[in-house]
C-alpha cells in the first residue's frame, strides 16, 4: 500500500525575540542584530502514514502536535526536511481558521472551501449539505463575528468534512463542541475511515485516540518519544508526563544546542502487575457473564506513601472505555502503601458477554497527581454459554397476555 503522508527528517525552528522595534529608525539601525532565542518546535520527525490509516498525535501542551499538523497542511513550511502529501487535504486546525469575521457564514463557506482548493461550482453543489451538517441554517447569513465558539466549530468542521478530502487533519477543535456535535463529528470520522480516507487526529484525550486510531505517535519537546498501537502510545505518553515534561528551548545564539536531559523521576510507589481472575467458587478457571471477578494489582513501594487513590478503567474488545472509576472522586479515603503488596478491586457482578477485555489502573497521590500507570490490554476473557449476543449481559423476561376486544 502506498503512503498518503511521508514526513522525512522534518524540523521547525521559531525565533523568539526578547526586544521589539519601537520606531522605523530602530528597525534600520538594529536590522539583523536583535538577540533572539531559537525554539525547536519540531526536531527530526520521521513518520509515514499509509493510505486509509487513521493516526493520532499525543503529547503535552507545547509538544509540537499542532505545529506538525500545520506543516502537513502546508500552512507553515518546515525549517528543514520534506513533507509529501498525496491527494486533497482538508484541515480543521483551530476554531474559525480561515474565516473572515465581517463576512456572513454563507460567504465564509465559499471563502474557506476555496482556500482548500475546491472549485466554486462544487462548493455551491455541497452548500446545503454543509449548512445541514452545521445546523446553522437560521444564522447562516449573519456575520460570523457574532457566532459563539461552538457555532464557529460547527461551521468550520462542516466545511472541512464536506469538501471530499483524501486526507483529513483534525486538531483538538472537537473539544469546544457540545456532546451532540462531538458525536456527529466522530460518526463522520468513522464514515471516512470506512471509505478508506487518511486521518491525522490531534487530541489530549487518550481514550478518543484509542477509539478512533489504528496507530499513534507521542511528541515531547518536538521529538517523537513513542509510537505504535494506541495502547503502547498511551503508555509512552503516561511515562513522558510522569517524567515531568516541560516546554523548553535552546540558549540564545546557540540554537543547535539542546537542553540538558532531565533524569526521569522515579515514583515512590510503582505498579508492577495486573491480574484479573474469576471469584466464582463454581468455575474459578473461567469467567462467565454475571460472575464476580477480582482485579489484583501488584505494587512496589520504595518508601511509605500515604493517601493513595486508585483509578481503574475497563476496556471493551474494541478498546473503548466501558467503565471508569476513581476512588478520590468517589470520596473514598486514600490508602497507605508500604513495601510490596497488592491492591484488590472486586466486581460482584460482571454484566459482560463474549470477548477479551482490558484493564488499566492508575495510582494517584494525595495531591491528585498520577504517579504510576499500568495497562493490560488482554486482562481477562469472558466466555458466554448462552445464545444471546452483544457486549452487555442483561437479564430479561418476556410475557404474553391477551387483551379483550371492546364491542362496537
Amino acid at each position: 500500500m502506498t503512503n498518503a503522508i511521508e514526513i522525512d527528517d522534518v524540523s521547525k525552528i521559531f525565533r523568539l525575540y526578547q526586544e521589539k522595534y519601537s520606531s522605523l529608525k530602530e528597525r534600520v539601525i538594529k536590522a539583523g542584530k536583535i538577540p533572539y532565542q531559537e525554539f525547536w518546535a519540531l526536531k527530526d520527525i520521521n513518520i509515514s502514514v499509509e493510505e486509509g490509516t487513521s493516526i493520532g498525535l499525543l503529547g503535552h501542551n507545547g509538544s509540537g502536535k499542532s505545529t506538525l499538523l500545520k506543516c502537513i497542511a502546508g500552512i507553515i513550511q518546515p525549517t528543514k526536511g520534506e513533507i509529501r502529501v498525496k491527494g486533497r487535504v482538508s484541515a480543521m486546525l483551530e476554531v474559525g481558521a480561515g474565516f473572515h469575521p465581517e463576512l456572513s457564514g454563507r460567504d465564509n463557506i465559499f471563502l474557506s472551501a476555496t482556500l482548500l482548493g475546491v472549485p466554486v461550482k462544487e462548493i455551491a453543489s455541497r452548500f446545503d449539505e454543509i449548512v445541514a451538517f452545521s445546523e446553522l441554517g437560521a444564522f447562516i447569513d449573519n456575520q460570523v463575528k457574532h457566532y459563539s465558539t461552538g457555532m464557529y466549530a460547527r461551521l468550520g468542521f462542516a466545511v472541512a468534512v464536506n469538501v471530499d478530502p483524501d486526507v483529513l487533519l483534525v486538531d483538538e477543535v472537537l473539544a469546544v463542541g457540545d456532546e451532540n456535535f462531538q458525536r456527529k463529528c466522530i460518526e463522520r470520522i468513522r464514515l471516512f475511515q470506512k471509505e478508506g480516507r487518511t486521518i491525522v487526529f490531534v487530541s489530549h484525550s487518550p481514550e478518543l485516540v484509542r477509539a478512533t486510531c489504528e496507530e499513534a505517535y507521542v511528541l515531547d519537546h518536538g521529538s517523537v518519544v513513542g509510537a505504535g498501537d494506541p495502547g503502547a502510545a498511551i503508555a509512552a505518553l503516561r511515562e513522558s508526563l510522569q517524567a515531568g515534561a516541560q516546554v523548553g528551548g535552546a540558549k540564545i545564539s546557540d540554537p543547535g544546542k539542546e537542553a540538558e536531559p532531565k533524569a526521569a523521576k522515579v515514583p515512590n510507589v510503582e505498579l508492577v502487575s495486573i491480574r484479573a481472575v474469576s471469584a466464582s467458587e463454581e468455575r474459578p478457571e473461567h469467567i462467565f457473564p454475571h460472575d464476580p471477578i477480582k482485579v489484583e494489582v501488584g505494587y512496589h513501594a520504595r518508601s511509605p506513601q500515604l493517601g493513595i487513590s486508585v483509578a481503574i478503567q475497563l476496556f471493551s474488545p474494541q478498546k473503548e472505555v466501558i467503565f471508569g472509576a476513581n476512588t478520590r472522586e468517589m470520596g473514598i479515603e486514600g490508602f497507605d502503601l508500604d513495601s510490596d503488596g497488592v491492591v484488590e478491586i472486586n466486581f460482584e457482578d460482571l454484566p459482560l458477554l463474549d470477548g477479551i477485555y482490558g484493564v488499566a489502573v492508575t495510582l494517584i497521590d494525595s495531591g491528585g497527581n498520577p504517579i504510576s500507570w499500568l495497562e493490560d490490554r488482554a486482562a481477562f476473557q469472558v466466555v458466554n454459554p448462552s445464545r444471546v449476543s452483544g457486549l452487555v449481559a442483561l437479564n430479561f423476561s418476556i410475557n404474553s397476555y391477551s387483551v379483550p376486544r371492546i364491542a362496537n
